[in-house]
């Protein structure tokens, strides 16, 4: 009897670890699951940004030409000069005089025999045109020598090129899709883009999409060689220096034009914010907008003022 009832009991605590033991394995299933979970979850959302790590920088230590600008006081602001092929992004305010400069810097470039392009998502070709004219730059005579383009392109068209890139990644188109359209037999030394915002509020609530525009954009750029310029538009006083904020980390320079306001009259001045393979100045001096382009001061400081109004 005693036998019997020990049997019994043994068989009881056997079922009791068995379900224990169960539990403890649903537990940890349950915990491994949630932890893959969180996992998916983490991975998903640095989706955007581990794209950006991916981008290939330039070897370091690699010996580079450097390039002038021909802007009265900007060279002076560097070492050497921009490192030929960096793409470079010129951010500032409404009336800081963007476009002017990247007029300007095509219009020097293109009077020493270097083949320029200014793509424009904005205003009509003849309008800008009419503006390196009136500053003195015989943009006409460029052209006609084919040392300047001027091409337009409608922003709306870069989102079917983004659609038509999202399919090559799928597999399900086998051709190339550049970012831009070069003009055909052309090969450029210098490119300015005006404007990465124009470009922007084609994709309105679709941000991954702009994002996977703008990698394969300085991808191409830095395949393409050029000399690259892309203007982006900012606050009076930037926090960001671009539509995404994604975009300065891109690019290999970042240059800050302000319009300061200081009491009824507004102050021009420039920034080299950052250069990646060239020394520069780090900080923020006087710019003047004349009748024949815009003239930098780079022993005129600018202190205070920045970041409030007086």
């Amino acid at each position: 009897m005693k036998k019997r009832a020990g049997k019994e009991k043994g068989k009881k605590m056997a079922k009791k670890i068995n379900n224990i033991a169960k539990k403890a394995k649903k537990h940890k299933t349950n915990k491994l699951a949630k932890h893959a979970g969180r996992e998916e979850q983490i991975k998903t959302q640095r989706k955007p940004f581990l794209r950006i790590t991916k981008i290939k920088q330039k070897a370091k230590g690699e010996a580079k030409n450097h390039v002038k600008t021909g802007i009265d006081g900007l060279d002076a602001l560097f070492d050497k000069g921009i490192p030929e092929g960096n793409s470079v992004l010129v951010a500032g305010g409404a009336g800081s005089g963007k476009t002017i400069m990247c007029l300007q810097m095509m219009a020097n470039k293109a009077k020493e025999g270097h083949k320029c392009v200014y793509m424009t998502f904005e205003e009509r070709e003849d309008r800008l045109i009419e503006h390196m004219e009136n500053f003195g730059w015989d943009a006409k005579e460029m052209i006609k020598k084919g040392k300047l383009k001027i091409v337009r392109m409608n922003p709306f068209d870069i989102t079917r090129n983004v659609d038509a890139m999202l399919a090559k990644e799928k597999g399900e188109l086998l051709i190339e899709v550049d970012p831009v359209i070069i003009p055909k037999n052309f090969n450029p030394d210098f490119i300015v883009i005006d404007s990465l915002t124009a470009i922007a509020s084609a994709f309105t609530q679709r941000e991954e999409s702009y994002r996977i525009y703008i990698e394969q954009l300085f991808r191409f750029l830095e395949k393409l060689g050029a000399t690259s310029f892309l203007i982006t538009e900012t606050k009076e006083i930037p926090e960001i220096f671009s539509a995404s904020g994604v975009e300065e980390f891109l690019a290999d320079g970042v240059i800050v034009l302000y319009n300061i306001k200081r009491g009824d009259i507004r102050e021009s001045a420039v920034e080299i914010l950052k250069m990646r393979g060239e020394k520069h100045q780090k900080k923020i001096v006087a710019m003047q907008i004349t009748s024949s382009g815009i003239v930098i001061y780079p022993e005129q400081e600018v202190f205070g003022g920045i970041g409030t109004e007086s």
